[in-house]
Formats: C-alpha cells, sequence, structure tokens
C-alpha cells in the first residue's frame, strides 16, 4: 500500500465521527458531506507526518470548514422569520430501528428539537458547544478555531449549554411515544378534533419548512386546526423514527416522500411538531 492508499485508508477510519460532528454543526446531510470532503482534500495536500493525533486533527479542521460555512450561512439570512422556521436535515429510519450506518449521526440522541435549538446558536457558540459537549475536544484547540483564548471560549461553551439546557427533551419510553404517535395519526385521519386537542400540548409548536414557504402555529387549537388540513397526507402517511424517536413520513404507494414529520413527546403529549415538506431535500428519500 503506497502512502496516499495508506492516508485515504486512515481518513475513512474517522470520516463516520467526521460526519458526526459535521451534521451537529450544520443540520444538513449535504453540506456535513461536503465539509467531510473538505477535510479529505485539506489532509491529502497537507504535511501530516508530525501529527500525532489524525482524528483531533481532522475535527479541528472538519470544525473549521463547517464554522465558516455558518458565518456565511448567517450572513445571508437577512429575514427573521428564515431562522424560526427553517429545519434540520431529518435522519429517517424504519420503524423497527436505526441503520447501523446512522448510529454515528445519531449518537448522544441528536433530535430535531436539538438540532433546531442549535440553529439558533451564533456560529462560534455552536461550534463551542458542539467541540467540547459533544466531542470532548479540549478548549485550548477549539479558541484556535475561533481565534479567541481559552477562557473566552469556554464562556461560548457556557452560554451555548445554558440555552440548549432541556431543549426537546422527550419522555424515554419510546414505545410510549409511538403510541402516541399511532394515536395522532388516526385521529388526523379521521377527521377528529377533539382528540388531536387531547394528545397536544397546551403550548405546543408546529413548524413547517416546504423550502419555499413557512408556517408556524402555536397551541392546540390552533395546531389541531393546521393538522386538520393535512388529512390526505395522514392518510399515506405510516410511522417512522426521525432521527431516532418516533415521527412519521407520508408516503404514497411506490412514490417519492411526500414530508416527514418529526416529534416531541413529553409527559404523553406532543410538545412539538416539524414537519418538512421541502421536496428537493426529500429527494433522497424516495424510496423509504
Amino acid at each position: 500500500m503506497d502512502q496516499d492508499e495508506l492516508l485515504a485508508a486512515r481518513f475513512e477510519e474517522h470520516r463516520g465521527q467526521l460526519r458526526a460532528v459535521a451534521y451537529r454543526m450544520l443540520g444538513s446531510l449535504g453540506e456535513a458531506e461536503d465539509a467531510v470532503q473538505e477535510a479529505w482534500f485539506r489532509l491529502h495536500r497537507a504535511d501530516v507526518s508530525e501529527v500525532r493525533n489524525l482524528a483531533a486533527w481532522l475535527t479541528t479542521v472538519v470544525g473549521r470548514v463547517c464554522l465558516d460555512l455558518l458565518r456565511s450561512r448567517t450572513s445571508r439570512r437577512e429575514d427573521p422569520l428564515e431562522w424560526e422556521s427553517h429545519l434540520p436535515d431529518p435522519v429517517i429510519s424504519g420503524p423497527d430501528g436505526v441503520d447501523p450506518e446512522q448510529q454515528a449521526l445519531l449518537a448522544d440522541s441528536v433530535g430535531l428539537a436539538l438540532l433546531v435549538v442549535l440553529d439558533r446558536l451564533p456560529p462560534a457558540e455552536r461550534l463551542a458547544f458542539v467541540l467540547h459537549d459533544m466531542f470532548a475536544v479540549p478548549f485550548e484547540d477549539i479558541a484556535e478555531i475561533v481565534d479567541k483564548s481559552p477562557a473566552a471560549t469556554r464562556q461560548l461553551a457556557s452560554r451555548a449549554r445554558r440555552k440548549v439546557q432541556g431543549a426537546g427533551t422527550p419522555d424515554a419510553d419510546l414505545a410510549r411515544q409511538a403510541e402516541v404517535v399511532d394515536a395522532f395519526l388516526a385521529a388526523a385521519r379521521g377527521g377528529d378534533f377533539e382528540a388531536l386537542v387531547a394528545l397536544l400540548d397546551p403550548d405546543v409548536v408546529l413548524r413547517v419548512d416546504t423550502g419555499v414557504s413557512a408556517i408556524i402555529r402555536r397551541g392546540a387549537a390552533e395546531v389541531a386546526s393546521q393538522a386538520m388540513l393535512f388529512r390526505e397526507a395522514a392518510a399515506v402517511s405510516r410511522r417512522v423514527l426521525v432521527n431516532g424517536l418516533p415521527g412519521m413520513a407520508a408516503v404514497p404507494d411506490g412514490g417519492a416522500v411526500q414530508s416527514v414529520m418529526g416529534l416531541t413527546v413529553r409527559d404523553g403529549r406532543i410538545v412539538e411538531m416539524y414537519i418538512i415538506a421541502d421536496p428537493e431535500r426529500l429527494a433522497g428519500l424516495s424510496r423509504l
């Protein structure tokens, strides 16, 4: 095996974790892949003969790439509603369990609710929190990426931690969550408004991201009314795992995925709902 092949093999050993870092940083599966690919290009151009910990070196590189992407993304967003309504890419699995290739992406219970909160953080805060709290990268290494002192970097992570604390924490019982999802689906199919309201927390929040427009609804009655408008989608929906938690996907027989719904169930009621109905982002899920 020559040096290029050896380097490529060593990189592949770390690809899963690098994708996991990038996904938590960006909330986009496509951009995460791009960030990992950019890390490979930089590795191939660099002299790493003196690098003792290649995994740490690559994680730092991916962190830099993601920080640049986040800052660019932030500068382009001028409409506050875009911040509020944009949803991360979902990781979809069958109802019986997560695909082994998705395990690294979803370790540490990275549900849609957590990614939504991470998406609201300033780029440097998100980087400090993700790298330190999720991947145990020392603050000294993160400080070099954000061009701040280790103490200031520690404060970035602390601020992010306070904002993220408790975000989207669901019930621990996945079977109970699945029962709530099934009951919601049955009520939506049957147009049972009262049953829908009973399954929703009084302060439930619904966000719908179609790619070109956004819908945000708050409160059980408002969300139940919105659900009544999606009876056709409910008729072709089935339960799946969305980022490791019970959710649902609308998939006509033999057709492409029309929408994906992620849910957060707490104390037996739905407290958050996220619907992604952007055809371009769902194209890769066309054969669920």
